[in-house]
């Protein structure tokens, strides 16, 4: 398989002299196109430190980060801002939708920065929205949807861009255990019949079961990579 996403003795420190804290201390990791991985660690353990970076929400310190070959750490803050646009799909706990926009709109709004005209956005966004499972529901707002709902518009709204990779940060964090688990079996279908690679922050071992991969953090390094429990599911 082709490697998509590479660490090569990645690091990010914050501070100096006594106040340094060295979030990622020397990490080397690869996923490859079309996994679905699950990153796991205690408060501080560097996981959400490795995602900002995988995301070009963040650089590290040292080391290399390369995105399908290309190294990231080169790139100036607008050609990052066009890989995260172009190439990458958000999924966060808190679902980050607009409370007085409706469902379509809210799956539209990333489309607006990528300068699609309003008919191929309005297209994008059902086809999003109907993969998901939401059709008859683009004209709901959030607070007319459950949290389930909620988080899968915000599944489609990552999906709508035609994304390489969704970046899912603990995105089951507030649902329900039902829901939860019908949104990891959304991201498995995803993995699995779209192809997209999934990398997913969680602090719950039965939700980064529905993984293929585990990766551990403790204290900025890795320390267990290894087939997930639901690797064979």
């Amino acid at each position: 398989m082709t490697t998509l996403i590479e660490f090569r003795n990645v690091s990010r420190v914050y501070g100096q002299g006594e106040a340094e804290v060295r979030a990622l201390d020397g990490v080397d990791l690869k996923v490859d196109r079309g996994e679905f991985v699950a990153i796991m660690g205690p408060s501080g353990s560097g996981k959400s430190t490795a995602m900002n970076i995988i995301g070009c929400l963040d650089r590290p310190t040292g080391g290399q980060y390369l995105f399908d070959g290309t190294p990231v750490e080169h790139l100036s803050p607008d050609a990052r801002a066009l890989l995260r646009r172009h190439y990458l799909g958000f999924v966060f706990q808190g679902f980050n939708l607009l409370a007085r926009t409706s469902a379509l709109e809210n799956v539209e709004l990333p489309l607006i920065y990528k300068g699609l005209p309003r008919a191929d956005r309005e297209a994008k966004a059902r086809a999003a929205l109907a993969k998901v499972g939401l059709q008859g529901r683009e004209g709901h707002h959030p607070s007319q949807l459950s949290g389930g709902q909620q988080q899968r518009v915000a599944i489609a709204r990552a999906l709508a861009g035609d994304p390489m990779v969704i970046l899912a940060d603990e995105p089951t964090g507030n649902l329900d255990t039902q829901r939860s688990h019908e949104i990891m079996g959304l991201l498995k279908e995803l993995n699995r019949d779209e192809g997209i690679t999934i990398v997913m922050v969680t602090h719950e071992a039965d939700i980064a079961a529905h993984a293929r991969r585990l990766v551990v953090f403790t204290d900025g390094r890795i320390t267990r990579d290894e087939p997930a429990e639901g690797a064979v599911a």
